[in-house]
């Protein structure tokens, strides 16, 4: 049997998104500094688009006009007067020799009369653990395979400074996919780790926090006897040595802050383990993290609730941003008879595009102000009285009281902060899911969370406080939880357990 084509018709309704409706979702999720970015780049990329000059001229600017404009009659008038001269007699022959024959030397103010550019703005960006790192590996002799092995080592290093692949995958990557990791390829790479933990800062190239400490206690131990020029004190030697011990067998003893058991298992004093303890605590377990902080993010509030008279009002913070409109000079070349096609045609494609994004511009302002009037009706109470009246609020019921998808919702509420009679919020702050409360009211997750920070905080350091105390002192204030739930809640706020916050 032959296979004979055929034409078929299907009908059939797939949800597709077109360029107008993407733009619209970006622009709903951008906040006020980002849109002004995007805006300043349409403008750019644009020509039909132009920002408004919003500037009314006054009777005193106008009257300074008109003076500028007879004084420029003035000057043509002398301009022919000044023809008759000779113009070799009116050059400034001193300015001439020192702004022109100079050979680099100036004295006085006449070097410093404009605003040099600061050498911050010179700077691209922050260095980085890597770049400090392999910064110091460059100062070093080292033959090729073994400074190879060392950058691998450096690049593989996280953001706290621990190495995260194993001597396989290093081997692999230097010597090939199908390598097996040989004695001397193993050699190579140990000598390699080596030397990347004796950069600076010390503990880096560690696998685990154990060998990450340990490191930094040899190191220290190290500048002790080069400091002194002399035979350690053995009082130092046996810090050092305890110090050790402790990070080396009993580290998880260490982070339960159990001293007794310390004492017992290492078989030295309580002096002996108070002073090893504190010798610890000053180490840092993460050393790669103090070269790559994050940078300081700046926030401006895209809207605000403003009070007038009884009530709460939204308005927008719309300063700085550009108001834009159509240019009309490309109106009229799109009217002109004698006007290219091409560029008709380019031209109308730019007005659609520009009347689209202006479109998407007032859909999000008035996207934005709406969730923003309907967390105004919901949370009067938190605006009179604060953080403790908050009340719980779900995306999914200011979607359905404003007539949008729950999406929309979320994306007006991005990244965006509002500025109330409390101070300035995330507009996220105000959505929290409810736990049954006093009465049978609702309290927002966010107020149970800190009522069990604020538990914690008055607790007795000696005596901390058990999940299965806070969850029945929670219960006493009418607030159903279970002690699992006030666990759960305990490690979202990193909170340590009972015995890691025990002080012995």
């Amino acid at each position: 049997m032959l296979l004979q084509p055929r034409l078929n018709v299907k009908l059939s309704q797939r949800q597709v998104l077109t360029p107008g409706l993407v733009q619209m979702v970006s622009v709903l999720a951008l906040n006020k500094l980002e849109l002004k970015d995007m805006i300043n780049g349409e403008m750019v990329e644009n020509p039909v688009l132009e920002e408004i000059e919003e500037s009314n001229e006054t009777l005193d600017e106008r009257s300074a006009r008109e003076g500028d404009r007879e004084r420029s009659a003035e000057d043509v008038a002398a301009e022919g007067e000044r023809a008759e001269k000779d113009p070799f007699d009116e050059i400034d022959f001193g300015s001439y020799f020192q702004d022109y024959l100079d050979p680099g030397f100036r004295t006085g103010m006449g070097f410093e009369d404009y605003d040099k550019p600061s050498f911050e703005h010179f700077l691209a960006q922050p260095s980085t653990l890597t770049d400090y790192l392999t910064w110091q590996l460059g100062s070093m002799t080292l033959r090729p395979e073994l400074r190879e092995a060392a950058e691998l080592i450096v690049g593989n290093l996280n953001e706290d400074g621990y190495l995260t692949a194993s001597d396989e995958e290093l081997a692999q990557a230097l010597f090939g996919e199908d390598a097996e990791l040989t004695e001397e390829q193993a050699a190579l790479i140990a000598q390699a780790r080596g030397i990347v933990a004796q950069l600076d800062p010390v503990g880096v190239g560690a696998r685990d926090l154990r060998e990450c400490l340990l490191l930094q206690i040899e190191a220290q131990r190290r500048e002790l006897i080069l400091a002194a020029q002399q035979r350690m004190e053995e009082a130092s030697g046996v810090v050092f040595d305890t110090a050790a011990l402790i990070v080396d067998q009993h580290l998880s003893l260490l982070q339960k802050k159990d001293m007794r058991e310390l004492t017992r298992v290492s078989h030295r004093s309580a002096e002996q383990i108070a002073e090893a303890v504190e010798l610890i605590r000053q180490l840092d377990p993460r050393p790669g993290q103090r070269y790559n902080n994050a940078a300081t993010r700046l926030i401006e509030p895209d809207v605000a609730f403003v009070k007038r008279g009884d009530e709460y009002v939204v308005v927008m913070n719309e300063e700085d941003l550009p108001s834009l409109r159509l240019n009309q000079g490309y109106r009229k070349m799109m009217r002109e008879k004698g006007t290219d096609r091409e560029v008709r045609e380019y031209v109308k494609e730019r007005y659609k595009s520009a009347i689209q994004l202006l479109r998407n511009i007032e859909q999000r302002k008035n996207t934005i102000v709406k969730t923003c009037e309907s967390i105004v009706r919901r949370q009067q109470e938190f605006l009179e009285r604060g953080v403790d009246s908050l009340r719980p609020m779900m995306i999914k019921e200011v979607a359905e009281e404003i007539g949008v998808h729950p999406s929309t919702v979320s994306r007006a509420v991005a990244n965006k902060y509002v500025h109330t009679t409390q101070g300035v919020y995330e507009l996220r702050f105000f959505f929290s899911e409810s736990v049954n409360g006093p009465e049978g009211g609702d309290v927002p997750l966010m107020l149970l969370k800190r009522r069990v920070k604020k538990l914690i905080e008055d607790e007795d350091p000696r005596k901390p406080w058990t999940d299965d105390y806070l969850a029945a002192e929670l219960q006493r204030q009418g607030i159903r939880v279970t002690r699992r739930t006030v666990a759960k809640y305990r490690e979202d706020m990193q909170i340590p357990s009972t015995h890691q916050r025990r002080v012995r």
